[in-house]
């Protein structure tokens, strides 16, 4: 069992893309000792957890099939885990590649449909007693981003978290097992992302873990005009005002810089708080 301490600190997760079509363009593919290598470097630079992903989820992402995925993550997996004691997280939605992977070395799950896509997937996580992140989305990659609109964005990604939690629970999943992820990005427009990181506190509610995944979004890059590789700077500000409001696990691309962000973040929000 991993013995996270909320609470104490924010944990850094660090981003490993095993795709050909990452978003951000950092994705290390089809060469095993090079993701490898960048993973342990990630480690190097402060990582808690190294989440890996072998099937982009970014907007109009096309789904790959699982012998596809199973290629491109679990000789990963498989190497990485007996070269670091860092957790290693598995980006999935399929409970073939969940399975795999968790037999591998990883011990964390994380889902962006909040067990939504695949059932069994629920059977894996429980049987590994492994660690999950239910994350909000609303659609799928393919349609996520068409004109997404909600009635009261806090309060409709809270009812289905609550019901992804509920899920989770009736499974078999232990309570202290579950992390949240509102999902900034996913089914959200820039003015959505914003009111998300402004209100995460309202997600304290379950008392649970809170996990955000700025990295070089485009809401960022809507703001500033950068690309994604250039996001660097909007990136620290989004970390520092969730970890302000909340935040526990911050998934970043550029874990060393924003290590320094999150421990100054910590410090200051945390120290007004007594």
């Amino acid at each position: 069992m991993i013995d996270f301490k909320f609470g104490s600190r924010v944990y850094i997760m660090g981003v490993l893309n095993i795709t050909p079509d990452s978003f951000s363009g950092d994705g290390v593919y089809q060469d095993v000792g090079r993701a490898v290598e960048t993973a342990e470097r990630l480690v190097e630079d402060g990582a808690d957890i190294i989440d890996i992903g072998g099937e982009s989820t970014r907007p109009g992402a096309e789904p790959v099939t699982i012998e596809e995925e199973i290629r491109r993550v679990i000789p990963v997996i498989k190497k990485l885990s007996k070269r670091i004691n860092t957790p290693i997280s598995i980006d999935t939605t399929k409970s073939d590649i969940a399975r795999l992977a968790l037999e591998n070395g990883a011990s964390i799950v994380n889902d962006v449909t909040g067990l939504g896509s695949d059932f069994k997937i629920i059977e894996i996580i429980r049987e590994f007693n492994a660690m999950v992140v239910l994350m909000h989305m609303k659609g799928t990659p393919q349609t996520m981003q068409y004109s997404p609109n909600y009635g009261n964005l806090i309060q409709e990604i809270k009812d289905k978290l609550r019901d992804s939690i509920e899920k989770a629970v009736k499974g078999g999943i232990k309570k202290e097992n579950i992390i949240i992820d509102p999902g900034i990005g996913f089914g959200k427009t820039l003015e959505h992302n914003l009111e998300i990181l402004n209100k995460l506190s309202e997600f304290k509610e379950f008392k649970l873990p809170i996990l955000v995944g700025p990295s070089r979004k485009s809401f960022i890059g809507k703001i500033t005009g950068a690309g994604p590789d250039k996001r660097i700077f909007g990136t620290a500000a989004s970390v520092a005002i969730a970890i302000k409001n909340g935040a526990d696990i911050v998934r970043v691309h550029d874990v060393k810089e924003m290590k320094e962000v999150a421990a100054v973040s910590y410090a200051i929000s945390r120290n007004g708080e007594k």
